[in-house]
């Protein structure tokens, strides 16, 4: 299985990096991403987030982020390195959001190389190029401080807390390029 439909998910390279939809033997890698309890403490909001997911979990967060660029016209990409899925990174939008969120995560042997920064800013400048006119936000928890980092390396400013799903997180907002 070659992932989604030919045109549906755009692919990205950076200097380091290909971004791609996410296909059926991602699962190994991005499964093993999810349990681990460092790489999961700080993401998600809601019911079931900030904990490690299991191997059906995984496929089913997998499919979710899929289906999003077919239902909003963005979504997540797998982030491969070295021919290795290492993460997801892309433009998260469900329904309920305070907007179109840009979201990354990487698994732990992929930190502190400027992966996530990498990656991040490709999907940045990606929904400035196609999605004009919707400010992009990143809901970030507050002791996370490595996703501050990034943020702030792309230019964001914190603007605030925001309750989602009942969970308080900071809004990052980033400008949009001229």
């Amino acid at each position: 299985m070659d992932g989604a439909p030919s045109g549906l998910v755009p692919v990205l390279r950076t200097r380091r990096l290909l971004l791609r939809g996410f296909r059926e033997e991602d699962l190994d890698a991005l499964a093993a991403m999810e349990a681990d309890p460092e790489v999961m403490r700080h993401l998600g909001l809601g019911e079931g987030a900030r904990r490690p997911r299991g191997r059906i979990e995984t496929w089913r967060h997998m499919a979710e982020l899929m289906g999003q660029w077919a239902l909003r016209g963005c979504g997540l990409w797998a982030v491969e390195h070295d021919g290795r899925c290492v993460g997801r990174v892309g433009i998260l939008h469900p329904e309920g959001w305070p907007g179109p969120e840009l979201a990354y995560a990487l698994a732990r042997e992929a930190w502190g190389q400027g992966l996530a920064a990498e990656a991040a800013r490709a999907a940045l400048a990606w929904a400035e190029a196609h999605l004009p006119g919707r400010g992009i936000i990143s809901l970030i928890h507050p002791e996370n401080e490595a996703s501050r980092r990034v943020a702030r390396s792309l230019g964001g400013l914190c603007t605030g807390r925001v309750l989602v799903l009942g969970v308080e997180a900071e809004r990052w907002e980033y400008p949009r390029l001229p």
